[in-house]
Formats: structure tokens, sequence, C-alpha cells
């Protein structure tokens, strides 16, 4: 009988919310931590990571940004803020894209070394496609 997870998993970090890609992932995640759901596999990069990286880029601290969730009931109310108080140009969410994407870059051993060790840990190490950690985090959460 296969093992049922009681993990909920948000959005793949490939999907985008008014321009910003990763986006929607962290509004999930911090919903999920609002209700008391978000699953310890994800406690210890909450805010930091890719919700660290967007928050930089954005110019936001995690605490606003998370009582801008907190006071919203749907994805495009948050939209609506972002739009009004996120003032970056396309090529700061451009640059934002190409990072996320190209995570960890070649020629970052450390970072190339903890993705290699993430996937071994969770049964990915035989999957050469598995080049970021976007990817990586699709595989783990079974969208890839």
């Amino acid at each position: 009988m296969p093992r049922v997870s009681n993990v909920i998993y948000p959005r793949s970090p490939r999907e985008t919310m008014c321009g910003w890609v990763y986006l929607p992932r962290f509004v999930d995640k911090i919903r999920l931590h609002l209700a008391g759901k978000l699953h310890s596999d994800y406690t210890e990069n909450f805010c930091k990571g890719f919700d660290g990286l967007w928050l930089e880029k954005a110019g936001v601290s995690a605490a606003e940004f998370i009582e801008v969730v907190r006071n919203s009931t749907t994805d495009g109310q948050v939209c609506d803020w972002v739009r009004t108080h996120v003032k970056q140009p396309d090529s700061v969410k451009a640059a934002h894209r190409e990072r996320v994407f190209n995570s960890p870059p070649a020629d970052n051993p450390e970072m190339q070394a903890r993705l290699k060790m993430r996937k071994e840990q969770s049964g990915l190490g035989h999957r050469d496609d598995i080049k970021t950690f976007v990817d990586y985090i699709d595989a783990d959460e079974k969208r890839l």
C-alpha cells in the first residue's frame, strides 16, 4: 500500500504572479504557515532561500509581506498589493527569474554539491535531468 503523505505542496517555483516568477509558491507557503499546515520540510528555509531572494528583489520585509497575505483572501488581492507597492522594473524581474531558474550556477561548486546532496537524500540521485533547484523542487514534489 502506498505511503500517504500529509504534505500539502505549494505551487511550482516556475509559476508566475504579476510578472514575478516563484511568487505564487511563496504565497502558498505563507498561507500554509499561517494555517499551521506548512510541513516541517519547508520551515527551515521559510522566508530564506528563494523566498528571501524574492523579498530582497521586491524590497519588502518578510513581516510586511506575511501581513499582506494574512489580510488577503485571493491571489488577486496579493497581486494588486504587489503591483501598487513593489515598483521594480521588468529588468529586475527578469534578473530574478534568471537567478531562480539557473540556481545553482555551474561555477559554484558549493551549491552544486548541495543540489547533489538534496537529490541523493530524496532518492533522486540517479536523475541526471535535474540540473537546478527548480528542477529538484518539481521532481521532489512529484511534478517532474
